[in-house]
């Protein structure tokens, strides 16, 4: 995603006229699809309630890729959360979650991307979703963060359509790549605690992609691990010798 994004939206089942004046929202309401069952404003949250703010999530996506004109997206920064251990019995599970073999940096086509969705809001994968120009982000809480480089009156009037309030600010998700900063970090095996790091300059985004061997439009922001075989390209960049005997060492970008 190399372009800036110049237009975002948050786009939720919360209604801001229960915002605070710092935006706190007051009102006692399930943010968690694992929630279902609970009490909220004297009411059960049933599956059926769920399942419909669900498909309007979902329906809104769609909506929006449909009015961009994408047929394809990037999911990157994949976590999984265990999917594959995920309770079959549930009725949260649905079997095409198995028809995607998910992975960091994958090409989703438009048949996938509801399901992706779905695993996304059921707190079964965490990830974005991206084009050079437009992203869809999943939030804590049940947030969504949609953006783009226009703004289409059509995308935004069917997610209101669907009770949804869409506001227009910077999804705290989005980092422009002018403000990513990167450092080659290390730790002892088995270690979270970083024990040092070295600020990385001088290194283009289409030198790490092709490093990490990710698409032109990944923005290399997050956590990799570097190896042996792709030290070299490191090593030519920081001051510290590089010791795979006693450290392990990692690529580290974000804000």
């Amino acid at each position: 995603m190399h372009k800036e994004i110049d237009y975002q939206w948050r786009i939720t089942k919360y209604n801001p006229a229960y915002r605070n004046a710092e935006g706190h929202y007051l009102r006692d309401e399930w943010t968690s699809a694992s929630e279902i069952g609970k009490s909220f404003l004297g009411e059960i949250l049933t599956l059926d309630d769920y399942l419909q703010v669900e498909k309007a999530y979902v329906d809104t996506v769609m909506k929006f890729l449909e009015v961009y004109q994408i047929e394809n997206v990037r999911l990157i920064h994949l976590e999984t959360y265990g999917l594959s251990n995920v309770d079959k019995t549930s009725p949260l599970y649905d079997p095409s979650f198995d028809t995607i073999p998910l992975a960091e940096d994958m090409l989703v086509n438009i048949a996938q991307i509801s399901i992706v969705c779905k695993m996304a809001l059921r707190d079964y994968i965490y990830c974005q979703l991206i084009t050079e120009d437009f992203f869809v982000q999943f939030g804590d809480d049940y947030y969504l963060f949609i953006g783009a480089n226009s703004i289409q009156q059509e995308a935004i009037q069917f997610a209101s359509e669907q009770r949804l309030f869409v506001e227009q600010m910077i999804s705290p998700y989005y980092l422009s790549e002018k403000n990513v900063i990167r450092e080659v970090a290390w730790s002892f095996p088995g270690e979270t605690i970083i024990e040092d790091s070295e600020i990385l300059k001088d290194m283009s985004l289409e030198e790490l992609q092709t490093i990490f061997q990710l698409s032109s439009i990944h923005p290399v922001t997050g956590s990799y691990k570097i190896t042996e075989d792709n030290a070299e390209f490191f090593q030519k960049k920081i001051k510290h010798k590089m010791d795979f005997t006693k450290y392990e060492y990692y690529l580290l970008a974000g804000s």
